[in-house]
């Protein structure tokens, strides 16, 4: 840490509930919290128009990707991501930049200033936990910044998110699929209705969720999102192909969100349409951590924080059709969180991996690695234990040599904890 006002700014953080490092089946929502810190600072998030994002898969790199077409229109943009893999300032950009650490320690400072103002005046922000401190911080340095617009991704489903204090001019649902079920509900259709919670009169939802023929009832998430729609009287946009690779999806919904802040007069220095997601902003909005290509010891590392099974198969999919990989399958180092389905992670892998490492981290609430390494075994899966990912890696390298390559998913803390072990970037994935 550069900042010693950073560090003791973190340091206090620090001592606040963490949902993204507990295990959520205990996790408490609501949005009073967020309220009364965002009016003890001014209700900073009034400052600046917004594009809200949620969305099982997706909604880091639809937000990035909206953000940086933005900010080729040479409009003033923040952006608000989340988990970070190595520095908090990740979650926080202005015009493409991390926040510099002072201006993050003092946002900081004020928010756990009003966090300590309410705890003594006894009113909702007394409970504020880690992300809602975090993410008042963010709002107040967006204002500071004088950010014009902010794309702002949800942390958990949207209706009680944190985030939510935010008017979405233009919100999106990437997709729908069985995540935080403790939290968030156990079909598809109850999560529908949690993400769905971002939209709001007066804004255009755009989505890649579509109706399935056939489909059962508890699956039916696209007639969620039409009747909260319909309910509020707001048009509903979706892609016009059903794209096959998770890029061409986000990008797809980017470039909807983009026309339609153009349809409503957003203008920089050119007027903002979906045309501005070229070449040239989709290679720069890649966010760390997502179909990420590094290498260690010559041998390719793919990371990706995807922790759903649909989402991992999408990953392997669309890796064995990466020219710059090798056509072997991957050896694959493995985390997962103890809220996240194992086994139907585990079948998702059992064809296209190699081998799996099983290992977890300090931080983040992980399943035991002995436990899924029985899971994976009772599944006829190659798997061994790795105490920590530096063990993993150690351990996938030789294996992996000779013309593999590895993959490295299943959580984001495994992905943040693997990263600074690696080499310099490669060639990001192609467009």
């Amino acid at each position: 840490m550069s900042s010693p006002r950073l560090a003791r700014a973190l340091a206090a953080l620090d001592t606040l509930v963490d949902w993204e490092r507990r295990d959520r089946r205990g996790m408490y929502v609501s949005l009073a919290p967020m309220i009364d810190l965002m009016a003890r600072l001014g209700d900073p998030h009034r400052a600046f128009r917004s594009v809200h994002v949620t969305g099982t898969k997706g909604k880091g790199t639809t937000s990035a990707l909206v953000a940086e077409a933005l900010r080729s229109a040479g409009i003033r943009t923040g952006l608000y991501t989340s988990p970070h893999l190595e520095r908090v300032n990740e979650r926080v950009r202005v015009d493409g930049r991390e926040v510099e650490d002072e201006d993050l320690a003092v946002a900081l400072e004020d928010a756990l200033a009003a966090r300590e103002a309410a705890i003594l005046a006894r009113t909702p922000a007394d409970e504020a936990t880690w992300f809602d401190v975090v993410t008042a911080a963010a709002f107040v340095a967006f204002s500071r910044a004088k950010c014009a617009w902010v794309v702002v991704e949800v942390g958990i489903g949207g209706r009680l998110d944190s985030t939510n204090v935010v008017f979405g001019e233009v919100c999106v649902v990437t997709n729908i699929d069985l995540e935080h079920v403790q939290v968030l509900g156990s079909t598809r259709v109850a999560i529908a209705r949690e993400k769905g919670g971002i939209v709001k009169l007066g804004s255009t939802l755009v989505t890649g969720v579509y109706a399935e023929q056939g489909s059962r009832p508890e699956d039916d998430a696209f007639s969620v999102l039409e009747e909260i729609a319909q309910a509020l009287g707001v048009t509903i946009l979706r892609p016009a192909r059903r794209a096959d690779r998770l890029l061409d999806r986000n990008i797809d919904l980017g470039r909807l969100v983009l026309d339609e802040l153009g349809r409503r007069g957003v203008q920089g220095s050119e007027r903002v349409s979906g045309d501005l997601l070229d070449a040239r902003a989709i290679r720069d909005a890649q966010l760390s951590g997502r179909q990420e290509l590094r290498s260690a010891a010559g041998v390719p590392v793919l990371l990706d924080g995807a922790h759903v099974a649909s989402s991992i198969a999408a990953v392997l999919r669309e890796a064995a059709a990466d020219p710059r990989l090798p056509r072997r399958k991957p050896v694959v180092v493995l985390a997962l969180g103890r809220d996240k389905d194992a086994d139907l992670v585990l079948k998702a892998l059992r064809d296209g991996a190699d081998r799996l490492l099983c290992t977890t981290t300090a931080s983040g609430s992980l399943r035991a690695v002995e436990s899924l390494v029985e899971d994976a075994l009772r599944l006829g899966i190659d798997a061994e234990t790795a105490p920590e990912p530096s063990n993993a890696l150690a351990r996938a390298i030789p294996l992996a040599a000779d013309g593999g390559w590895i993959l490295v998913t299943g959580s984001f803390h495994l992905v943040g904890a693997v990263r600074p072990l690696l080499d310099a970037p490669t060639t990001d994935l192609p467009p």
